[in-house]
């Protein structure tokens, strides 16, 4: 792959924050809080990464005013006691700020609310290196990665940086498939939440923030 990118797009949950264990307890505290079954801690970490009004409709058979009523009692415990709940996968720190530190100009992409993702980010000292930090609206009318890809390359060519040559760095099939409505190649972390048939359609895989690096700058 010859690295020649124009502009770098992150993933956050499963790419740059190990934050599986606020969402899946905050998932499990909703499940009970609605007097409902609580799935099992494999169904719940497939909760992490695509947007959660999404998957309480499609992982638990929720019609649509039942997800919101389910996201509205989520999202509150989630702020309050699961956001920061969180590590920095190894190596991502440092990758992100020789990214930073490069010509190439940098934006989340996140289907997480913009708020929380830049309080989280903002945690570990790691919003800095970003240009932008986009991520789903509050009102979910931006969620899916499709709309949110879209919004970053957006703002990055507002700002007068080259979109020509993007690249996305995600997790799920959801960023593959996000990205790839716009255009927008996928290098695949492997060290995710995502299992290998996701991987299907990126660009390259990398198993490490080291690999990452060499397919970003070679």
């Amino acid at each position: 792959m010859r690295p020649d990118w124009t502009c770098v797009l992150f993933d956050l949950d499963g790419t740059i924050l190990d934050s599986a264990p606020g969402i899946t307890a905050s998932l499990a505290w909703t499940f009970e809080r609605l007097g409902l079954p609580i799935p099992t801690p494999s169904e719940l970490l497939a909760f992490v990464g695509p947007p959660i009004l999404e998957s309480f409709r499609e992982r638990s058979g929720m019609s649509l005013p039942e997800a919101e009523h389910a996201l509205a009692t989520y999202r509150p415990h989630y702020a309050r006691v699961g956001v920061l709940d969180a590590t920095v996968y190894p190596g991502v720190a440092g990758l992100l700020h020789r990214v930073g530190e490069s010509p190439l100009p940098l934006s989340l992409a996140t289907s997480k609310p913009e708020s929380l993702a830049t309080r989280a980010l903002t945690h570990f000292g790691l919003e800095r290196n970003f240009d932008f930090l986009t991520g789903a609206s509050e009102d979910e009318v931006r969620s899916s990665k499709a709309d949110v890809v879209g919004e970053a390359l957006r703002r990055l060519a507002d700002a007068g940086h080259d979109v020509s040559r993007p690249v996305l760095v995600g997790d799920r099939h959801h960023d593959v498939d996000g990205a790839a409505a716009h255009g927008v190649p996928t290098i695949f972390a492997g060290w995710g939440y995502g299992s290998t048939p996701e991987e299907v359609g990126a660009v390259a895989v990398a198993s490490s923030a080291g690999e990452l690096g060499r397919l970003l700058f070679g």
